[in-house]
């Protein structure tokens, strides 16, 4: 399979930090979290989804293992706000840049507060989406902190 650079993949050459690239098939349609990290040969622990939300015009972007589901609790708590919902798929690609499937934490639009849930530290790397369907990056977690000034925190329900 041919793979080219995304913008995600440009920033962290340019920021030196290393990753390995994960490409997989999507032909079958099968882009979520759960089937991302069975063809990627990843434990579901180590794979994370990159979900958006917002609170009024503000937008956070919270890093989660893909089998988890996001607590809008902690994460409005996390942003320092009452309360934060989902943002739309349709607006992913307005606010963001990437598509529902390629949404990386790295090389969005604008630089949003980005939050990775604290389960990411323990492990040695973990695996984002590369900015595109069929492609993951994976790299230790603090470097991916790193390129993207997260911080980390209990993310999950």
């Amino acid at each position: 399979m041919q793979v080219g650079k995304t913008n995600a993949l440009r920033i962290l050459d340019a920021h030196k930090i290393p990753y390995e690239i994960l490409a997989y098939d999507n032909e079958d349609g099968q882009i979520h979290g759960t089937a991302v990290a069975e063809k990627v040969g990843r434990p579901t622990e180590s794979v994370f989804k990159t979900l958006v939300s917002h609170s009024g015009n503000n937008l956070y972007v919270f890093v989660i293992p893909v089998a988890e589901e996001l607590d809008l609790k902690k994460a409005a708590k996390a942003a320092g706000e009452k309360k934060i919902e989902m943002l739309p798929v349709k607006d992913l690609q307005k606010w963001t840049g990437y598509i529902r499937g390629g949404c990386s934490p790295v090389g969005m639009k604008k630089h949003y507060p980005t939050f990775i849930d604290r389960s990411a530290e323990t492990l040695e790397k973990i695996a984002v989406s590369a900015g595109k369907i069929g492609m993951q990056m994976e790299l230790p977690p603090g470097r991916l902190a790193e390129a993207v000034s997260a911080t980390f925190t209990e993310l999950v329900k």
